[in-house]
């Protein structure tokens, strides 16, 4: 478990506020991992090797693992087993569900005695309203990180229309804080929608934003921190493609470690120019 004051002295400690994102294809690890038992599990815990003294938090997404069917799960439950323990782990799997299913989505992730896996946080769908968010927020101390408004082209299609009462996404900010406080939930928010972040501060101050699209989708972590920066940080900001697969050659994980590194010492500067360090 991973409290709120325990992640922000992570922060303070590693001068970062990265996560970086485990989406691990096993078509696109490098070829001489193919040999071990499991190519995904080695290609993990190599970059979690090389990178954990950079990063506050790890993101494996659930759907590339799941493809792989028993033996992807195993790889999943192994990679949990590995990650750092001062660091958070978030399973990325957008959960969207009532009731009974949404009991045994929590179950799958958070209860480590049943299925070998017990994440910090998990990323939910709110689409289906309180019942599908309030399962998860049954564990105590775990975090359950709410879809806002994302980096994805269709975000438009429902995210941006008016309600009435400010935008869905505005209105999805502001029914959720009213089912838990900043020390147990986040809400995603897309980097290439930087000039948003001062718009959600209004109904999220405090609420830590797990940021995603810095990197490969092209965000601007220098816009991110402008707008949506708190006193105590405020942000996870994720890279995923652009740091674990910055190589696919046998010097892989020394190349991640190049990527996050870059990150980290710019987050720094980020951290340094707004007080926190």
């Amino acid at each position: 478990m991973l409290s709120r004051e325990k992640l922000i002295d992570q922060i303070k400690l590693k001068r970062s506020f990265l996560c970086v994102g485990l989406d691990t294809d096993v078509d696109k690890i490098p070829d001489f991992l193919k040999s071990y038992p499991d190519p995904v599990l080695e290609f993990n815990r190599r970059i979690i090797d090389a990178t954990q003294d950079l990063c506050i938090a790890y993101k494996p997404n659930a759907a590339f693992y799941e493809a792989m069917g028993i033996k992807g799960l195993q790889s999943l439950i192994d990679t949990y087993k590995y990650l750092p323990k001062d660091c958070l782990s978030i399973i990325d799997a957008k959960r969207g569900d009532i009731g009974n299913t949404s009991d045994n989505y929590a179950k799958a992730f958070f209860n480590e005695e049943t299925t070998g896996m017990g994440f910090d946080a998990i990323t939910v769908t709110p689409y289906m309203g309180n019942d599908s968010v309030t399962p998860y927020l049954k564990y105590d101390g775990k975090w359950v990180i709410i879809l806002a408004l994302t980096s994805s082209v269709g975000s438009k299609d429902f995210q941006y229309l008016e309600t009435g009462n400010g935008f869905l996404y505005e209105t999805v900010i502001q029914k959720a804080n009213t089912w838990a406080g900043a020390d147990r939930l986040m809400f995603v928010v897309g980097a290439t929608k930087s000039t948003e972040f001062t718009n959600i501060r209004k109904y999220a101050p405090d609420n830590f934003l797990l940021v995603p699209g810095v990197g490969a989708q092209g965000g601007s972590l220098e816009e991110v921190c402008k707008y949506g920066m708190t006193p105590d940080c405020g942000l996870i900001v994720n890279a995923s493609r652009s740091i674990i697969y910055a190589s696919n050659g046998e010097d892989f994980a020394e190349a991640a470690r190049a990527e996050a590194l870059s990150l980290q010492k710019q987050m720094e500067a980020e951290l340094q120019k707004a007080g926190i360090i």
